[in-house]
């Protein structure tokens, strides 16, 4: 059984993951925003299900994988850090966007590919993987029972809270797009501190330890 320690770390770890821009946010709220609702909560439905498939993955070994082959480990830990670091610096550098920015109109999408686009971009965002890859294993506790059953649990806290950000963030896209867009400075302010989050996320990744022993 997990630690209320361990669910508290994997919870907040996802809370900063989950508001920081990202493929999923940017996807979510962009067709909130130009499709409603309605398509929204179909694309996160997909970006749920990409969830569970991380999750299975996990527990099937791919930390073990990591535990056996270091060297693997390292290159996803440090792509990872890179990718959240390039995220960051496309919110921090001039002419940067944030994802509640009016982006145009996008062509309307019917419900299956709202929900294959939503699962897709989770799938492919290297956010989640490093999350389930690198950093959830770090919180697993060899006395604590198999690995898997570990995973498991912890994978269901990171899917609550993700979905949970993700569903609000979706809901409220359009009203927060017109009060940021109305507002040139707060969504400078919103841009600034979503991109220094990213970094601190960067700088921490690329010197985080290495998964725990199964």
């Amino acid at each position: 059984m997990i630690t209320l320690t361990a669910v508290g770390g994997v919870a907040l770890v996802e809370l900063g993951m989950a508001l920081t821009p990202g493929p999923n946010m940017i996807h979510l709220a962009s067709r909130a925003i130009t499709q409603g609702r309605r398509a929204g909560l179909v694309s996160l439905g997909g970006t749920a299900v990409g969830f569970l498939c991380y999750l299975l993955a996990a527990a099937a070994g791919l930390s073990a994988l990591f535990a056996a082959v270091p060297v693997a480990y390292l290159v996803v830990k440090l792509v990872g850090a890179a990718y959240l670091a390039y995220l960051a610096w496309g919110m921090l550098r001039p002419g940067g966007r944030s994802p509640f920015a009016p982006a145009g109109d996008l062509p309307p999408l019917s419900d299956a590919r709202l929900f294959a686009t939503g699962l897709l971009t989770n799938l492919l965002n290297p956010k989640i993987a490093l999350l389930y890859a690198a950093l959830l294993p770090q919180f697993l506790d060899p006395h604590a029972g198999p690995a898997w059953a570990q995973l498991l649990q912890l994978g269901g806290v990171q899917i609550v809270v993700g979905v949970a950000v993700n569903g609000l963030v979706m809901l409220s896209a359009a009203r927060v797009s017109g009060f940021l867009a109305a507002r040139p400075r707060a969504m400078a302010t919103q841009r600034y501190a979503a991109g220094g989050l990213l970094g601190v996320f960067a700088v921490r990744t690329a010197l985080s330890r290495g998964p725990a022993a199964t």
